[in-house]
């Protein structure tokens, strides 16, 4: 695991020559802090602006850009770990969160023994060191969870609705068809669709084909791929059902998605759109 500042952040991506603005899709987990000032962070192409106090955690395998001009002004943490590094379980709700009163100080509390702890590599063996890491990583992920009001029980561990996230995150890109599902977890589509909808608002197909979107926007951005690859990662028989349900649910092509959201082209934006021709 790591801890550090923006300010080592942005040293870290020059010596390394990594472009923080452009999309990345890391294979770990980004606990973001800010202490001050305004960050604007994108998280699977929905910008969050966080402020003084906030904490946003960026899930192992999601797509997220940094905005350097506030990284700059800012002043924050950000920790990092590889998953099984610790057991806590990632939240439901991945938007921004600024915790309140005791919980914002426990917060505050936690962060600041782990980045003591992390800066203290001689006091203690290496293995205890580690072990010390990973425990106070998990203290301050369980403080910010009890920070956030209540989850509906549709969220909680043991639920249907967390029954079907857990298999659609496991299976959507084998399975496109809500019954499967159904069948696997025991339950009848009906169902999975009131449960979704009481967690989400989402009938359980759209829900299912909202996760296989979001994985093609990665695929799309984080991957030079074409869409008959991906089309393929993803599980449709044919390319061209692939371009009918981006198409469908998106309103533009996957090129065309990827072109603008790449920033490839700032005029085409103006220009003519493909998906009309």
């Amino acid at each position: 695991m790591d801890v550090l500042d923006f300010a080592e952040l942005r040293i870290r991506g020059d010596r390394r020559g990594i472009d923080l603005a452009a999309p990345q899709r890391p294979d770990f987990h980004h606990l973001i802090h800010v202490g001050a000032g305004t960050l604007r962070h994108t998280v699977d192409f929905s910008e969050h602006v966080l402020g003084p106090g906030s904490w946003l955690w960026v899930r192992s395998g999601q797509v997220h850009q940094y905005t350097p001009e506030d990284l700059a002004a800012a002043r924050g943490t950000l920790v990092i770990w590889k998953p099984g590094f610790v057991d806590a379980e990632v939240p439901f709700e991945q938007g921004p969160l600024v915790p309140e009163g005791p919980h914002a100080r426990a917060a505050q509390l936690a962060l600041r023994h782990l980045t003591h702890e992390y800066a203290d590599l001689s006091s203690i063996p290496l293995q205890a060191h580690i072990e010390t890491l990973r425990l106070l990583l998990t203290v301050l992920l369980l403080r910010l969870a009890h920070a956030r009001p209540d989850a509906p029980a549709t969220h909680r561990p043991g639920g249907t609705f967390a029954h079907y996230h857990a298999a659609v995150e496991r299976d959507f890109a084998d399975t496109h068809r809500v019954a499967d599902y159904a069948a696997a977890l025991g339950y009848n589509t009906r169902t999975l669709t009131r449960a979704t909808l009481a967690a989400t608002g989402m009938t359980a197909k759209q829900y299912l084909d909202a996760r296989i979107l979001l994985e093609a926007k990665r695929l799309l951005v984080h991957t030079d791929a074409p869409a008959a690859e991906i089309s393929r990662r993803l599980g449709f028989r044919e390319p061209g059902d692939f371009s009918k349900f981006f198409r469908k649910r998106d309103g533009r092509t996957p090129q065309w998605f990827r072109a603008v959201a790449r920033g490839a082209t700032r005029a085409a934006e103006s220009t003519e759109n493909p998906t009309t021709r």
